[in-house]
């Protein structure tokens, strides 16, 4: 039997390796190909009295193609946010920047004026920029010479947009082609993964028309996906978290010693959250900072982070953008004081009434955000959760969906509060107040961003609002306090969802007759069967064993009534605590007890 097997396989192998058929030799067609199919036999000639079909053209793809098609793999997409190097350069054609004519104004700044390469100049003309923020009119004419750079500015003052063009502009001016896979030229580093995905994202559409390749290394994704992606090609820009990215370094899969750009992106940020002492394992392994250009960005000055900036730069442009000047010029804000109880009727009334569209709302804990959103979902408001706990690809595709127009209100933590830009917010609600002052400016820096308006509204409840005070002193100013209108303190009833299972008194109302009228259901309960033998009178096994052995009862025994009930009563009450206590009395002495009552007997003395 195995010898056979072994044949038959030596066959099959054979007949694996021949040559295929020439291409031009016509098809097997009627009774020829029948018969050929039959013994299997090569030596047949084809002759038959049918015409010949023309061959078949080949599929594209050949083998290979057809069996992909017949297990139905389709390409896949790469979702968005994952680590991925980019798209070749999209034509820049004969764009000129005569073509994106911007008047001068005083007091601003154009970036037809920096010197930017045609290519990022047509890049930024498409997304509709003309003039220069404030922090890019001071920092972009010294670090596009090479020099470093250091400042404090909230997310949404276009920070991001700054050392995205100080990067491109340099590595087009000094392009390196040759250079293997994962040695990159530019890192940026930043600390949390919404914030990696926002930063590609923005140099990707600056980098439209530039051969720059970019790649993202954060956790909550496949570690070999990305490594492959890191590796495979020329990346010349990476955005990561620390995390992952000593991970990659550890172990010689991203070597960092060819790093000319080097960017650390919410400094403060990472000093929270204990990435520290990563972040300077990841600098030494770059060039030193006399061999490199190094930027730091923070949302707030503590004595680390100057330290840190004061040992990683030389002579940098420090630029300074207040707390209080990005609040007053686009963000207004309201702080209404309420209770506890009173907060989700005031916060429905505010979205229903107020018919707002896309708004971001805060809490401090996961549970909190779980338990908002399960009420606004049974009032009918579509909202999301994302927080710490949420997989990486569910925040992925929850901040889509919030893009996109699926989500109305989008309940999240302090993990959305940093450099997500996310264009349309029109309110940002701090449902519980937070309580570090650093965290709102964050959270309300959602809306009003680059310029535009926007409002913010936080609820001050018994709980948390002595956290006032200190917000009050960071920003600089006192928060307008005032009190809701009381229609807004009103919850609707909850609606009921059609088709939904009733519950509580209102589970099975009463039929109806034609009239309208209630009748009562013919359906009557089940009544629980008696025991087998039963007559259905209720009597019990033991009564009927007294009437077989005594014989029926005489008329009226069973009911006696005045004097003569309670005395039987009493003799019965009588008789059963004396069988009770000689049940004890057996039970006691057949454990080897002296009963103790008063039927008990001493025991005999002994005979010796």
């Amino acid at each position: 039997m195995v010898l056979s097997l072994i044949k038959r396989i030596q066959k099959h192998i054979a007949r694996r390796q021949q040559p295929s058929p020439e291409p031009d030799r016509p098809p097997l067609t009627g009774d020829d190909s029948r018969s050929a199919r039959g013994s299997r036999s090569s030596s047949r000639k084809h002759s038959s009295s049918a015409p010949v079909k023309p061959a078949a053209a080949p599929r594209p793809g050949g083998a290979a193609g057809r069996s992909s098609r017949r297990r139905g793999r389709r390409p896949k997409k790469s979702p968005r946010g994952e680590s991925r190097v980019t798209a070749p350069a999209a034509a820049h054609g004969d764009w000129t920047p005569a073509d994106h004519d911007v008047p001068p104004v005083e007091g601003k700044t154009r970036f037809h004026d920096l010197d930017l390469p045609d290519e990022l100049l047509h890049a930024v003309a498409d997304l509709g920029f003309q003039y220069c923020s404030p922090i890019q009119s001071e920092i972009l004419p010294a670090t596009l010479t090479g020099k470093d750079a250091s400042g404090q500015a909230q997310t949404g003052t276009g920070k991001t947009a700054a050392f995205l063009i100080t990067i491109l502009t340099h590595l087009h001016r000094n392009p390196k082609p040759d250079r293997p896979g994962g040695e990159p030229r530019a890192l940026i580093l930043a600390p949390t993964r919404e914030l990696v995905i926002q930063i590609a994202e923005e140099a990707e559409l600056l980098a439209k028309y530039l051969p720059v390749h970019i790649a993202t290394v954060y956790g909550g994704m496949d570690y070999h996906k990305q490594l492959c992606r890191l590796t495979e090609k020329t990346v010349d820009i990476v955005v990561a978290t620390p995390g992952r990215m000593i991970a990659y370094s550890e172990h010689g899969d991203a070597r960092l010693g060819n790093v000319e750009i080097l960017v650390l992106d919410e400094a403060d940020r990472m000093l929270d959250m204990g990435f520290i002492p990563q972040v300077r394992r990841l600098v030494r392994q770059t060039p030193y900072k006399e061999k490199r250009q190094t930027m730091m960005f923070s949302a707030t000055m503590v004595g680390e982070v100057e330290r840190m900036m004061s040992s990683w730069t030389i002579d940098p442009v420090y630029v300074e953008v207040a707390p209080g000047q990005v609040e007053s010029d686009s963000v207004e804000q309201i702080v209404y004081l309420t209770t506890s109880s009173d907060k989700f009727a005031l916060l429905y009334n505010i979205i229903v009434r107020q018919d707002l569209k896309r708004i971001i709302i805060f809490c401090n804990r996961r549970d909190e955000t779980q338990r908002l959103n399960t009420k606004l979902q049974q009032y009918n408001v579509s909202c999301a959760v994302i927080s710490g706990e949420i997989p990486q690809k569910k925040r992925i595709k929850t901040l889509e969906d919030f893009r996109g127009g699926a989500i109305r209100v989008l309940v999240a933590t302090d993990v959305a509060g940093r450099g997500i830009h996310i264009d349309g917010i029109s309110h940002v609600i701090n449902y519980t107040l937070p309580h570090d002052p650093e965290n709102y400016v964050h959270r309300i820096g959602r809306t009003g961003r680059a310029g535009a308006t926007g409002t913010s509204i936080s609820f001050a409840s018994e709980d948390d609002s002595f956290y006032i005070p200190g917000i009050e002193e960071f920003i600089g100013h006192e928060l307008p306090c005032v009190q809701p209108e009381p229609d807004y303190l009103i919850l609707p009833a909850l609606p009921r969802k059609s088709g939904a299972r009733r519950t509580g008194p209102e589970k099975r109302p009463p039929a109806r007759n034609g009239d309208g009228s209630s009748r009562p259901s013919s359906r009557r309960r089940r009544r629980r069967p008696t025991r087998s033998g039963s007559s259905g009178s209720g009597d019990t096994g033991r009564a009927r064993m007294r009437n077989e052995r005594d014989g029926p009862a005489p008329a009226g025994a069973g009911k006696p009534s005045g004097r003569k009930s309670a005395e039987v009563s009493d003799s019965s009450t009588e008789a059963n605590a004396s069988s009770a206590g000689r049940r004890r009395g057996r039970r006691r002495r057949s454990r080897g007890k002296p009963s103790g009552g008063q039927n008990s007997r001493p025991s005999a003395p002994s005979a010796g």
